[in-house]
């Protein structure tokens, strides 16, 4: 694979979002207006400047609320303490009939379904006979296009869908908008919406399978050749031809087809071996004292490019934010078998490349409940995967497909119990951690409970641990709100665990928006 020089932060931000009008200039104009669709679709770049808007303002929704906040506040990372002040105490407490979680609620549906609006009005100049988009760039918007419908309409499925199961397949559920129509679409059953996202991911696959990053890598920099187009670089901030094979192997493994899963992720592995694209990220890249990469960033096949990534930083995870903002483990110290810190429990291994980078003990100042006493001084654990690290070509790069969740996909589909060690195994070698063996004994159980170990690890900051949960109908999850014990998390007897926090599985399923369901009476 071609090494390229590492691009200034400037040009990546043109490779995002600089079009010839901006992104948040094409998300603001009325589909109904035809002149400006005309103007907008006169050539290949009106055509990427719709598609980088919709990459441009997902930042709004995952950059937080479905990546490193919401979502992994309801996975119980995080000390987030009962009946607190904690601007997080909702989502931790699953306090759907709150008017803050209605409200952040009804962002999601009605962001994302507006996302897929934008893309369906794309779709459609794409497919018009009198098209303007050139042979060259179709591939990859309309291929980037029907990816992106599929990845919104699957989250909007992971989180309003039912645990998905034989029994539960037939729950009506959502619409799939794949017109631009502005009429009111039917709600589909689970499996309806599931056939359809697998619909758009087949033909996405079809229309990307010569995708660039497949002879030249991620392209994260500057060209030799002046006339090399920007708009085909940057492969890892858009959904390229591996993170859609990802996008599958993930909806199989959610259909309980672990066939297919094992199938597709399997293909993924052998290809990347193959070519070369994503390799594990090297220990002296995360532990450089100068830009260490602590999001693995060579092993991320697709992420957002945000900008605001250090203001969001600041907000959730530095020392220096409002103490009833912060997300925290639990105790006060890096010390190894240190019974009083939730990094004990959490990693198995002290020289885990991600324990020891990151992570670190901040000292806070916590205002006095009594008037006259001074600010107490308190040492918490602060997260620091998301620390702004200037110098690099993942500074605004917050993940959201990596590779070692196809390694933990095809562990949990693998054949054996000795091949799915294998893959766990491959990932815990990169992370500069001993390897797994299965004692005498041991069998599907103990390999499950390493798999589920190292999604936490790998996934934390990233949103997906709460639909691993919720995948498996999890009645007990490790808690942010108390310390642990030794041995076991795997738990499908339920049995009493300590340190667990007790789940009812009803309500891994949010409810309708107020928003949906009040349009739906009102059409009536």
């Amino acid at each position: 694979m071609k090494i390229f020089k590492i691009v200034k932060l400037g040009l990546l931000s043109l490779a995002i979002c600089a079009t010839t009008t901006s992104c948040n200039d094409w998300l603001q104009v009325d589909t109904e207006d035809s002149i400006m669709e005309g103007l907008l679709f006169e050539n290949d770049e009106g055509y990427m400047s719709a598609l980088n808007g919709v990459y441009s303002k997902m930042n709004e929704l995952y950059g937080s609320t479905l990546s490193m906040g919401m979502l992994d506040v309801m996975a119980q990372y995080y000390n987030v303490e009962a009946n607190s002040n904690h601007s997080f105490y909702n989502s931790a407490a699953f306090k759907y009939d709150q008017a803050g979680f209605k409200s952040t609620s009804n962002s999601v549906w009605t962001s994302l379904y507006l996302y897929i609006a934008n893309l369906n009005t794309l779709l459609k100049h794409c497919d018009d006979s009198n098209s303007k988009l050139s042979k060259l760039y179709r591939p990859y918007v309309k291929g980037e296009a029907l990816a992106l419908r599929a990845f919104f309409h699957f989250d909007l499925l992971r989180l309003y869908g039912p645990i998905y199961s034989a029994e539960t397949e037939n729950t009506i559920v959502m619409p799939y908008q794949e017109t631009t129509s502005k009429e009111i679409q039917p709600l589909l059953s689970a499996k309806d919406v599931a056939a359809k996202i697998m619909r758009d991911l087949n033909e996405a696959e079809e229309l990307l399978k010569e995708d660039r990053i497949r002879k030249d890598g991620v392209m994260n920099g500057d060209s030799d050749d002046p006339n090399d187009k920007t708009a085909f670089r940057y492969r890892n901030f858009r959904l390229n031809y591996y993170a859609v094979k990802a996008l599958k192997a993930r909806l199989y493994l959610w259909l309980g087809d672990k066939e297919n899963a094992y199938n597709e992720a399997t293909s993924i592995i052998k290809l990347n071996q193959e070519e070369g694209v994503f390799p594990w990220t090297r220990k002296n890249a995360v532990t450089s004292t100068s830009s260490p990469d602590l999001v693995f960033s060579s092993e991320v096949m697709f992420s957002l490019y945000n900008q605001s990534r250090k203001t969001l930083y600041d907000g959730m995870f530095s020392s220096k934010g409002e103490v009833n903002n912060m997300l925290v483990f639990k105790g006060s110290s890096m010390e190894d078998g240190n019974l009083f810190s939730k990094l004990t429990y959490f990693y198995d291994d002290f020289g885990d490349l991600r324990r020891n980078n990151q992570w670190s003990v901040e000292t806070i100042k916590v205002k006095s409940d009594k008037e006259g006493e001074e600010d107490k001084k308190e040492d918490i654990l602060c997260f620091n995967k998301y620390k702004d690290v200037q110098a690099s070509s993942f500074r605004y790069m917050i993940p959201l497909i990596r590779l070692s969740e196809v390694y933990l996909i095809a562990a949990e589909c693998a054949k054996t119990n000795e091949e799915a060690l294998g893959y766990i195994n491959d990932i815990r070698t990169a992370r500069n951690c001993v390897k797994l063996e299965l004692k005498d004994g041991q069998g599907d159980d103990a390999v499950q409970d390493y798999i589920y170990r190292e999604f936490m690890r790998e996934e934390i900051g990233e949103g997906q641990m709460y639909f691993f949960y919720k995948r498996k109908a999890m009645k007990q999850m490790m808690s942010g709100t108390e310390f642990g014990q030794e041995g076991s998390y795997w738990n499908p007897e339920d049995k009493p665990l300590e340190g667990q926090y007790k789940m009812d599985v009803n309500k891994y399923v949010w409810p309708l928006p107020e928003v949906e369901a009040n349009k739906r009476l009102l059409s009536k």
